[in-house]
């Protein structure tokens, strides 16, 4: 393959919603780059895209591919993009290195809930797209009522380009309002016929592409005026002006397809190459909050999107050329962290096939092999470059399960195989969580996990269990209440004694610190002599006031005082929970002058503040999550239902882009499998996004329940 320039490189992702048919229309657009002869199917299993046994067992996309296609003197670099919410990560990392995307609208779905999202995610990272209406041969196809969903969904952006002659199973060919021609196709490898408009077609022919040169017109003022003298414009000064519209995110051109008839691939190809954006038109921004142009001529740099471990290649590091030339051979090294990789090899990717290069331009999309430090999100670059791009930001997890290996001795092994799982992948994330004591993984959904499951099984011999993860639960009191507790242990020797007498109550950001207080009866002020205020690590706060008067304790001990509170604050006396928000006033206690240490102390203030935390009106506080669910308004009810029954506080109810939307906050111990829940009752077609909120009281009965298992397992141990 030669070496392409920046101006003659495309690169596009394809996105849109499960069995949108992007994989199937990836397939087409390879057969007209010439990269294949014969178009394979999903259900042949065959195709460049879907090429892992994984995806070919559930019959879908779940990683992103690359691919490329040599079309028109110009090379397509493609990256096939999941649709399934759950590996949305694929998508994410191909808008790092794309210029443009193709949105694959399903005509006999419609706009659906996918659909949406990544038309959404297109938008925040900022990627122009075009828009596909695939499967027009399809038995349901709706030309029409599709349409009415872009509309509702995104408002004036759709414009028409194309309608389609025959929508149905005898779908056959298009009309081109751009070039004012009807394109009737005769096989399914692409084969056409360029006529006239039929004349019953001509007047609606006319008044679209009427609408089509007023929308080029309003985005370039020149346009505009000539478009007022002359109410004409030019095939090229409608692309001009359709391009403008475009990259600004105005205009959304739709375009009429079959990826399984090969119908309309080569005019999407066509246009993308006369009016998309090249790589040179967008600057990659950087850490350090410079932008890079994507110049052939600059210094070399390029980033990692993705990795993978291929057989009989090792682990595979794909990535765009940034700026300036890579060649096959160079030494470039990491600016973060200094260390240095060779680039053994330079391939241009299409699936599984390989196509070796010596050199790539600025703006490319390739692999190379066997780096030995860079990773996905990672810059290489010339020594000198000292600037790395911005990193990822892949969305939330939505769904957290404990795991264990099903055999003890397998634990190692898993944990090093999740590892590479989670570097390919970086939405798997693995964490042990030392305050519940489990390893934690979290993904996008259980269909997500499942997928980890397979791969630990079927690639590295290991099953996995998964169950309810632990709550990280919080400890507060409510009340005012005092303690005492003496230590005292003889036993030959020097013994142990310690008495502390604490009055704990709650902590309360901006209530200035009380002195006054009742204990025993009486009123009484507490002198504060020192304090020490602690922001917990878990958040909230422990306010430690020593008001000892007398020398009944010596200053020296009272770290040890603090330690034994520190303790129970770490392990909260009601469920083993961290403990937060509460003011700990040490007033009075006893020390003896030889058996007095610190160890006395330290368990003399355990005690103590664990019996006046447990006075003092103790609630468990719990994590709240804010939660936004999307579906379309026939499944609101039953989830709106689901979330009541789940302890949801709802917020809010409205309408997005032709979807119902619903806001509320709910305990997290209710989120386990939401996911699942929520795909259940809505046929797939809802989606959610979900963020910590705060902490909240859980409600009496929650908390008997939780005490009294807490006192169970307790009891086992």
């Amino acid at each position: 393959m030669k070496t392409y320039s920046t101006q003659n490189i495309r690169n596009v992702v394809l996105i849109g919603s499960t069995k949108s048919g992007k994989t199937t229309l990836s397939e087409a657009m390879l057969l007209e780059g010439k990269v294949i002869d014969r178009k394979g199917t999903v259900e042949g299993k065959n195709t460049v895209s879907d090429n892992t046994e994984v995806e070919q067992l559930n019959q879908r996309s779940i990683f992103s591919t690359p691919l490329y296609a040599e079309f028109m003197d110009t090379k397509f670099n493609i990256i096939d993009a999941p649709g399934a919410d759950d590996f949305v990560g694929g998508a994410i990392s191909a808008f790092k290195v794309c210029e443009t995307g193709i949105l694959v609208v399903n005509a006999q779905q419609g706009v659906e809930v996918g659909t949406e999202i990544y038309q959404r995610y297109a938008e925040t990272y900022n990627i122009p797209l075009l828009c596909a209406v695939n499967q027009l041969d399809g038995e349901k196809a709706n030309w029409e009522g599709t349409l009415d969903g872009m509309k509702e969904a995104f408002g004036k952006k759709p414009v028409i380009i194309q309608f389609p002659m025959n929508p149905g199973p005898g779908f056959d060919g298009f009309i081109d309002v751009l070039k004012m021609r009807y394109y009737h196709f005769l096989d399914d490898m692409g084969k056409r016929e360029d006529k006239d408009i039929p004349a019953e077609f001509a007047s609606q022919a006319e008044d679209l592409r009427n609408e089509l040169i007023e929308r080029a017109a309003e985005y370039d003022e020149s346009l505009m005026e000539k478009f007022f003298e002359s109410g004409e414009l030019s095939e090229d000064e409608i692309r001009q002006g359709l391009g403008i519209g475009i990259r600004s995110g105005e205009v959304l051109p739709i375009f009429c397809l079959s990826g399984k008839k090969n119908i309309g691939v080569k005019r999407l190809m066509e246009f993308t190459i006369n009016v998309a954006p090249t790589p040179a038109e967008r600057k990659a921004k950087t850490v350090e909050g410079d932008e890079v142009a994507c110049d052939a001529s600059g210094k070399t740099s390029l980033f990692i999107y993705k990795t993978a471990v291929e057989q009989h290649l090792g682990e595979v590091a794909y990535f765009k050329v940034m700026s300036g030339t890579l060649n096959e051979g160079q030494d470039l090294e990491n600016p973060e962290t200094g260390e240095k990789d060779l680039i053994s090899a330079l391939y241009s990717v299409a699936g599984k096939k390989k196509e070796k290069l010596s050199q790539m331009q600025a703006g490319d999309i390739g692999c190379t092999v066997k780096l030995r430090t860079a990773k996905t999100d990672a810059t290489l670059a010339v020594p000198g470059f000292d600037k790395s791009y911005e990193h990822i930001v892949f969305p939330a997890p939505k769904y957290r399960c404990a795991i264990k290996a099903a055999e003890q001795k397998d634990e190692e092994k898993m944990s090093e195989a999740l590892s590479k799982i989670s570097a390919e992948d970086p939405t798997v994330i693995v964490e042990y969580h030392k305050e519940m004591k489990q390893t934690i993984l979290m993904a996008q959904g259980e269909q997500h996990v499942n997928i980890v499951k397979w791969r630990l099984k079927n690639e590295n011999k290991i099953d996995m269990e998964t169950f309810a993860p632990r709550i990280s639960y919080r400890e507060t009191i409510t009340k005012i209440a005092t303690a005492e507790y003496r230590h005292k242990k003889q036993s030959g020797g020097a013994g142990q004694f310690g008495e502390v007498h604490l009055l704990v109550c709650p902590y309360e950001e901006g209530v200035e610190t009380p002195r006054n207080f009742k204990i025993n009866g009486k009123d009484v002020v507490l002198n504060i002599k020192t304090e020490e205020t602690k922001d917990l690590e878990w958040g909230g706060r422990l306010e430690f006031y020593n008001c000892v008067v007398g020398g009944a304790i010596d200053a020296r001990f009272m770290p040890a005082i603090l330690k034994g509170i520190m303790d129970k604050m770490n392990e909260g006396p009601l469920t083993g929970s961290f403990a937060r928000d509460i003011r700990v006033y040490v007033y009075d206690g006893k020390m003896h002058p030889v058996d007095s240490n610190e160890i006395s102390f330290v368990l003399a203030a355990r005690n103590a503040f664990k019996e006046a935390f447990r006075n003092a009106g103790p609630k468990i506080m719990e994590p709240i999550y804010n939660l936004e669910v999307m579906t379309p308004s026939e499944y609101m009810g039953a989830c709106m239902s689901d979330l009541q029954n789940r302890r949801a506080l709802i917020e809010g109810m409205g309408t997005d882009r032709g979807f119902s939307t619903l806001k509320a906050r709910v305990p997290l111990a209710e989120l386990y499998k939401y996911s699942t829940t929520l795909s259940s009752l809505t046929s797939g077609s809802a989606t959610f996004t979900m963020d910590f909120a705060d902490y909240q009281p859980v409600p009496g009965d929650v908390q008997e329940k939780l005490l009294k298992a807490y006192l169970e397992s307790e009891t086992e141990e």
